[in-house]
């Protein structure tokens, strides 16, 4: 027998896992197209205009008859598809756990993100109600999905390789966003050598990024595979099981703490990403292009700047890093609060800075967070992490857009994020890094 064409069981197990990993790629590829293309640049500025165009003459309208400023309106509904998809979160991994079959649950969650994505291309006139709806289905199911797909990581990679290919995706992530944006750069600068007006080149922005996202969702929807969880493993309901996991967290309260400074300054960071459109747009008077520009900025400095931080740690820790970081974020908004008006040059800075702390804040923060969980309950802690992550970011939107509507200045809302930074950097500075992975009981790094 010619023993050079047999293959091993280990082979072909090696070979069955690099194909699903392969196909898990693609999910981030096809879905970070509507964080960066639809939430980061168009739907901002966009939805605002339209509601302007509803708004009375006090600038306000009238949702369910309360009344909301209309440079709110976006970042209110923000907060409430957060609130939504909390709500929702533990049922659909409990639905996950309980059966083993979590590709049918990521199918419904991405084509329904999908398909409200899509459904933005009929945003127009004075629809605002309807941008609104379709904002927060399209932000829920995008949370949701992103749960199941964040869950497979363990199943399709072993400890040795889950860094390598964690990356891969979130690399994958970003070149499709960047890809995406200078298609829509193209279109949006040259909307009338295409024959169309600027309103119907954001709109089919907006609705190509559902497209996308459908689209290369059947890549990860054929490789992925479900596996049937233990009997022991699906024992609770969605409320119950995070309850239980919070409860065997209070076990490990330092790290209980570590994961509330997180919570506190990634709230802030996520409300940048979100709002810095129409900050761009609507208080320094900037064309669309120019944020075009300044995210594809952003996205490209967010992968330089999480190698630098990343070589910083191994030099000073991810503790330090991360603080030095928050320190960076707070300066780059403080800057943010005295640009001039008018002054793309000024705006594109500011990008560069945040670009360079983006990617590398939030990677370092999962990575100290993975060495305080104990042994053997990675996929149920991190499970708890995305709830709450989710679960507290609707206060920077609410905080921004409440301080907007009361001041009336974008500059008073942007600069009032600087508190989650501090607060954050506060409570981060207080962990005792060592002792957290000790108890955890983890081997404790040489540097952390």
């Amino acid at each position: 027998m010619d023993t050079d064409t047999v293959r091993s069981p280990a082979a072909d197990e090696g070979a069955a896992r690099r194909r699903e990993q392969r196909g898990w790629y693609f999910y981030d590829w096809a879905c970070s197209v509507y964080s960066t293309s639809v939430v980061t640049v168009f739907l901002g500025p966009y939805l605002t205009s339209v509601a302007e165009a509803a708004a009375d003459a006090d600038g306000f309208v009238h949702p369910l008859g309360i009344p909301v400023r209309a440079g709110s309106f976006f970042a209110y509904a923000v907060s409430l598809s957060v609130l939504v998809a909390v709500l929702v979160m533990p049922l659909v991994g409990a639905a996950a756990d309980r059966t083993g079959r979590k590709k049918p649950l990521l199918a419904a969650a991405a084509y329904t993100g999908a398909a409200a994505t899509a459904g933005m291309f009929f945003l127009d006139g004075d629809r605002y109600l309807l941008g609104g709806l379709l904002l927060v289905v399209a932000n829920a199911a995008q949370s949701v999905a992103m749960m199941l797909y964040n869950s497979y990581l363990p199943q399709i990679a072993p400890p040795e390789e889950r860094d390598a290919v964690s990356s891969r995706g979130w690399a994958f992530g970003y070149a499709a966003g960047a890809l995406v944006l200078v298609a829509n750069l193209v279109l949006y600068t040259g909307h009338d050598s295409f024959g169309v007006s600027e309103s119907m080149a954001v709109r089919i922005c907006l609705a190509s990024a559902g497209l996308w996202w459908g689209a290369f969702a059947l890549i990860p929807l054929r490789r992925l595979r479900d596996r049937r969880a233990p009997a022991r493993e699906a024992s609770l309901p969605g409320f119950r099981q995070l309850a239980a996991t919070v409860r065997d967290m209070r076990r490990h309260p330092l790290t209980l703490a570590f994961l509330l400074a997180y919570l506190i300054y990634n709230d802030g960071i996520q409300t940048v990403i979100s709002q810095a459109s129409v900050y761009g747009s609507q208080e320094l008077g900037l064309g669309q292009a120019t944020l075009i520009v300044a995210v594809l900025l952003v996205q490209v400095l967010a992968v330089a700047g999480a190698l630098l931080l990343g070589r910083l740690a191994r030099q000073y820790g991810a503790k330090r890093t991360i603080l030095g970081s928050l320190v960076a974020w707070t300066l780059t908004l403080a800057a943010g609060y005295f640009l001039p008006a008018g002054a793309p040059g000024w705006f594109f800075v500011l990008a560069a800075g945040i670009g360079l702390v983006l990617g590398g804040s939030q990677a370092l923060s999962r990575s100290l967070f993975s060495h305080l969980v104990p042994p053997g309950k990675e996929a149920e802690y991190f499970s708890a992490y995305e709830i709450s992550d989710r679960g507290l970011s609707w206060l920077g939107p609410l905080l921004f857009g409440l301080t907007y509507q009361l001041t009336g200045s974008y500059r008073d809302a942007i600069v009032s994020l600087v508190g989650f930074f501090v607060l954050g950097f506060v409570l981060l500075a207080r962990v005792p890094v060592r002792r957290a992975i000790a108890d955890a009981g983890n081997p404790v790094p040489k540097r952390i």
